[in-house]
């Protein structure tokens, strides 16, 4: 009798590759490789996609991830693109987007604030921006950080005096605010200052920022003197006060040469399988601050390489000064060069100085770069053993690379959200933090067991569906709860109902300790007896990290829920009121009570406003 055989496995590796060599043509493009689960394994660039491919079929010669790589193969997209340089760009953006195993990543990828004086207003208001240019003003940066701009709009507005409040808190003013007082604002709002000498201010900050802060100085400086031989002695002390916040600024600027306008610097420092990017930001002459980069790659990648994706993927939706400098030239350089000049519609060029000034600060960001690696490699030193301790604390098989850790927010059972923080050897994963809005209307406000088995109830769903069907989804090593022996017990009962045993995911609560004294919390793990870790146990700090950090996200996620709800209009509620019809009801009765005690004839007037939809909006506010 004979067997039935099994059916063909799916081919994989080289052998999908050769299917689509064939039919490749020798032209520019991006090419996608995906794993069985329909993961993004990479995402390449290729002058000749039909060359590029065909190198992976060739038996040998590949580096161990690269041969992972191939075998893992189970399926590929091409896109054909007119040049190389588009193809570079392509793959740049689809790097960042699919974030794939085995490409070099940019991390920490956040926007970069810019300054904005908005000129849509009588009176411009000077701020920190994010996001689309859609605001008509005056755009600065960008600026390395969030603490950078906030340090610069302090000495701009003792410099300048320019307003930094809403709109709204403008018009309703009726005295000068406390910034006024303390010579911080002009206080165009209550007509102190004439609105064509508070634009001047506006144009004078934008002068300073545009990097003319030698030539305002001399002009306050003139100013100062003759206000002080007219004996308008408070006038003079206020130019003086704007003198020295001016020199305070470009005191700041200590690293930026003569002549260098305007340029971006990068140094990368590698050491021990890990790099560091040291990023420098010179705008109008003036330094605009640093940020230090950890990207993701594998040991055998060389420097080059890493800047090279670096470079491009840090561009991918920023746009880049005219200069580039390097402490070594990234690979494909030029190409790199020319991508980033199609994109910013002007000339880019990268260069890696031997000797001047500019060399001069290419070493200082290299020296950065190299300090902010050793500090990196000591902390995960650091980290590697303290996870060490924590398998030996919790008895577990080996040494947890994810550790999430739990917790639930709400006020007296309202806007309740469950939060997911996630830490492993390189500390906190902030990508991988996760809410969970609660959805289940059946529950008991404000229970907190109901609230934790909703919350594992859907994480570990997803992860089983993952782990069923041979995806990559990510299943932790250790999960923490913020709470005690009633909080696990829910936990283990719904993991319980899931089908999973108590040896798949190893549960621990951490209970506050007596009269909730941080130092005496108590740990709770299913099968034993509740125990404290010593007072001054360094796990005992770490694991209270996990916890704050976990409660601190649980909470602001309540916060932005809550502060949503408040944000709601009763409008809102009514089917067939979008956004244009909204604005003209606002408009006309300048508020939703406006809207509630309107008559059903005044909301027939509005243009717009059919006579049913009239009548319902007035049913609505009735019936309620």
């Amino acid at each position: 009798m004979s067997r039935p055989t099994d059916p063909p496995s799916a081919p994989r590796g080289i052998d999908v590759i050769k299917d689509h060599l064939s039919r490749l043509p020798a032209r520019p493009g991006v090419y996608r490789m995906y794993g069985s689960d329909e993961t993004v394994l990479y995402v390449g660039k290729a002058k000749s996609l039909k060359a590029r491919v065909a190198n992976y079929t060739r038996l040998g010669g590949h580096t161990q991830r690269i041969a992972a790589m191939i075998s893992l193969t189970a399926r590929m997209e091409f896109v054909v693109t007119e040049t190389e340089t588009e193809a570079l760009l392509l793959e740049a953006s689809l790097i960042k987007s699919l974030k794939p195993r085995f490409n070099i990543l940019l991390r920490d990828d956040k926007s970069f604030p810019y300054i904005l004086i908005r000129r849509d207003h009588e009176a411009p208001q000077i701020l920190k921006y994010r996001g689309s240019k859609q605001d008509r003003g005056d755009y600065f940066g960008p600026f390395a950080s969030a603490n950078a701009v906030n340090r610069t709009l302090d000495t701009l507005q003792k410099a300048f005096l320019l307003r930094t409040c809403e709109d709204s808190v403008y018009s309703q003013r009726e005295r000068p605010c406390m910034l006024h007082q303390i010579k911080r604002c002009a206080a165009p709002c209550v007509g102190l200052i004439d609105p064509e000498a508070y634009r001047s201010l506006a144009d004078q900050a934008a002068d300073f920022l545009r990097g003319k802060a030698g030539d305002l100085q001399a002009q306050l400086a003139t100013e100062m003197d003759s206000a002080a031989e007219e004996m308008a002695f408070e006038r003079a002390a206020t130019l003086r006060d704007r003198i020295r916040a001016l020199a305070v600024v470009r005191a700041q600027q200590d690293i930026n040469p003569d002549g260098l306008d305007e340029a971006d610097i990068f140094a990368i420092s590698v050491q021990g399988g890990l790099s560091a990017v040291q990023v420098f930001f010179i705008r109008a002459g003036q330094n605009w601050g640093a940020s230090v980069h950890f990207p993701r790659h594998e040991k055998d990648q060389t420097d080059a390489e890493i800047l090279s994706a670096f470079l491009v993927q840090f561009y991918d939706k920023r746009p880049p000064p005219r200069l580039i400098l390097t402490n070594r030239l990234p690979d494909q350089d030029g190409l790199i060069g020319e991508a980033l000049s199609l994109k910013a519609d002007r000339r880019v060029v990268i260069r890696a100085p031997r000797r001047g000034d500019k060399r001069s600060l290419v070493d200082q960001a290299t020296r950065n770069a190299a300090e902010a690696l050793s500090r990196k490699l000591a902390e995960s030193a650091s980290q590697a053993r303290l996870l060490g301790d924590v398998q030996k604390v919790f008895d577990l098989s080996q040494r947890p690379g994810r550790i999430e850790v739990y917790d639930n927010s709400h006020i007296q059972g309202t806007n309740m959200v469950g939060g997911m923080v996630v830490a492993g050897p390189e500390g906190f994963e902030k990508g991988q933090y996760r809410k969970f809005n609660i959805k289940d209307t059946t529950l008991t406000p404000g229970d907190d067991y109901a609230m934790m088995r909703e919350v594992m109830r859907r994480r570990f769903r997803r992860a089983l569906k993952d782990r069923e069907t041979g995806g990559q989804g990510t299943w932790p090593d250790l999960v923490l709860i913020d709470g005690g022996l009633g909080q696990l017990t829910a936990v283990t009962e719904t993991l319980t109902e899931l089908g999973l045993t108590p040896g798949e995911v190893n549960l621990v609560s951490i209970a506050k300790g007596v009269e909730r004294n941080a130092g005496r919390e108590q740990f709770f793990q299913p099968g034993k007896a509740p125990f404290r870790l010593p007072e001054s146990s360094p796990v005992l700090y770490y694991l209270q990290r996990l916890r704050d950090e976990a409660h601190r996200w649980a909470i602001g996620a309540h916060r932005s829920r809550r502060a949503a709800d408040l944000r709601r209009n009763p409008l809102d509620d009514i089917s067939g009121i979008g956004p244009a019809r909204k604005k003209a009801l606002l408009q006309y009765f300048g508020s939703a009570r406006g809207v509630a005690r309107a008559k059903l004839a005044d909301l027939r007037a509005i243009d717009g406003v059919s006579d049913a939809m009239a009548q319902r909006i007035y049913d609505h506010f009735k019936e309620g």
